[in-house]
Formats: structure tokens, sequence, C-alpha cells
């Protein structure tokens, strides 16, 4: 499949529609692979049987009743009913590096193309926008009305972005009121609203003020409630991760609390790697022990990771 940049696939979802993007990064993806990923997941054609009065006329193939005038269903191969919520992080920080290619936009836009390929499967998906609380959340549905539901509310967060700050600062962004992550207790709330077993998949750069255990315990909310979980951790990997800046003064801003400081990055570089180096390891253990399965997304990579991380978790499911 063609590589699409996340400035590409913007300037595609802005012009065409995230549905229409979703489409292509789905599509080209499958094609790019050696054998479907659909393959199992209930949308891979099986066999005709007979109708019975009473099914549903949703799998009738209306084409052996043209030619043998009889009904006939087309039966899939593992039926599954799987259940899915897309938890999508909104808070401040995940507008950075830039106002229109940044950590937000590429969530907006990787959860476009699973909603889509969820649908496809016939899985009943949801969405949750969230930064300090839940900001919006569509029912987990398989139906097209479901998924509507889901792009429309993707694409007003999208059109109605946290507006950005500081002309010629390393600044991420800010909004008009100051919000936070909380990310614990959105992950509680989850819980307790889903009652059914789902796979529950988020979008976050995980950054937050708040105490990491709470988040770990609110993930082990989840899985107590017998919940599947993946995490994207969403970061620009040059600046967030390998700390790569020219060597010049630069004001950095904590876009989650405003707070501001003047400095070097050469000056700062090998104890922030240090930190990085030291939660990043700490994250990965914590997730394993609770066995979540945790996924690097770097937004310069490209969306098929996600892709590719989603079909390995939905096959060890299946």
């Amino acid at each position: 499949m063609e590589k699409l940049s996340l400035q590409e696939a913007s300037r595609k979802a802005m012009s065409h529609g995230l549905e229409f993007l979703a489409r292509q990064l789905v599509e080209g993806f499958v094609t790019g692979l050696h054998k479907s990923p659909y393959h199992g997941f209930s949308v891979e054609f099986a066999e005709h049987r007979l109708y019975n009065n009473g099914q549903s006329t949703k799998n009738i193939d209306w084409k052996v009743f043209a030619r043998t005038d009889k009904l006939f269903t087309r039966q899939y191969e593992e039926e599954t009913n799987l259940r899915c919520m897309l938890l999508l992080d909104c808070s401040p920080s995940m507008f950075y590096p830039d106002r229109d290619e940044n950590k937000f936009r590429f969530s907006v836009l990787a959860s476009a193309a699973l909603a889509w390929l969820l649908y496809k499967q016939r899985d009943a998906t949801g969405l949750c926008l969230f930064d300090d609380e839940i900001k919006a959340i569509t029912p987990v549905k398989s139906t097209r009305a479901g998924i509507e539901q889901i792009f429309s509310a993707l694409q007003q967060a999208q059109e109605n972005p946290i507006k950005a700050q500081g002309q010629g600062s390393q600044s991420l962004s800010s909004s008009t009121r100051r919000t936070t992550t909380s990310i614990p207790s959105v992950l509680h709330e989850i819980a307790e609203k889903i009652h059914k077993r789902a796979l529950i998949i988020l979008f976050s750069d995980l950054l937050s003020n708040e105490d990491p255990d709470e988040t770990f315990k609110a993930l082990q909310h989840l899985k107590h409630n017998k919940h599947e979980v993946i995490i994207f951790h969403i970061f620009d990997r040059n600046t967030e991760q390998a700390f790569d800046f020219e060597d010049r003064p630069y004001e950095f801003i904590d876009i989650e609390t405003g707070e501001k400081i003047m400095l070097r990055p050469t000056d700062v570089r090998a104890s922030y790697l240090q930190r990085v180096g030291e939660f990043e390891s700490e994250l990965k253990h914590r997730c394993h022990q609770l066995k979540i399965d945790l996924v690097e997304a770097d937004i310069n990579s490209g969306f098929e990771p996600i892709l590719e991380a989603y079909l390995l978790k939905r096959r060890k499911l299946a």
C-alpha cells in the first residue's frame, strides 16, 4: 500500500471527508496483505443455505433468487459479535507539535480507519472523546447509523480543534478553558458504562500530571471487568522521543498547566532522554503485567502499524 503521510491524509480527509479517507486506508491496507485480514472475521463467504422463515433477510443472496426463484442466505465463517469502544484523548497535549499536523489529528484519522474496518467486519463499535472528562460518546453499534455517528463526532472534533497558542514558541497548544488529562477517571467511567465484554482501544500520549498508579488502577478496572485493552501510545518521535531540536534557545510551554521555561535543548537533552526512557520502560512493564497490548504510534510513521496491531489482536480474540 502507498504510505500516506499525516499531511496527505489530513488533506484528503478535509477535501473528501473522513469516510472516504477511512475507506481508502483500509482498502489499500487490505490490498497490500498477502492474505486478507477479513478471513475468519465474519465477512469471509463460506456457503449458501436455504432461507428459513423468521431469519433475518439481510444475508439473502438476491442474485441467486433471481436465477433460481428460491431464497438462500449467504453464510460467513466464524460469525462474531465483538464490541469495541474507541477512546480518543483530546486534551491540549495531543495538539502537539503543529496546529494542522499533530497527535490529535493523527488519532482522529487512525480512529476513522479502525472504525471503518470494524464496521466492515460487522463488529459493534462506539467512540468516546475525552480530556478531563468525557466530551462526547456514541453508542456501541454495528449499523450504518452507528458508523455515521462515529464519523460525525470525529469530523466535528477535527473541525473544532483546541486553538493553537503562542507564535514563535515551542508550545503545543492551549484552549480558552485550561484543561488537563484525566485518563483514570474516564477509564473508570467507561468500565462502569460498558457492561458486556469489549475491546477497549485507547489513543493517547499518556501525558498527565496525575499519579501514574491511578492510570494503571483504572486499566486494571477494565481488565477486572473482562475487557481486552489496546493502548496506542501516540507521539512525535523526532521531538518527544529523540528531543531533536536545534541548538538555540526555545521557550517550552506545558500546555496542560501553562507553565513556561526558556532553555537550550542541549542543556537538558541527556536528563530528558533518561526520564523518557524510564517512563517508557515502566509503561511497558506495567502493561505487560496487566496483559495489555501497548503499541508505539509515531505520527510520522503512517497508519499501517495501527491497522496491523488491531488485526493481530482481533485474530487472538477470534
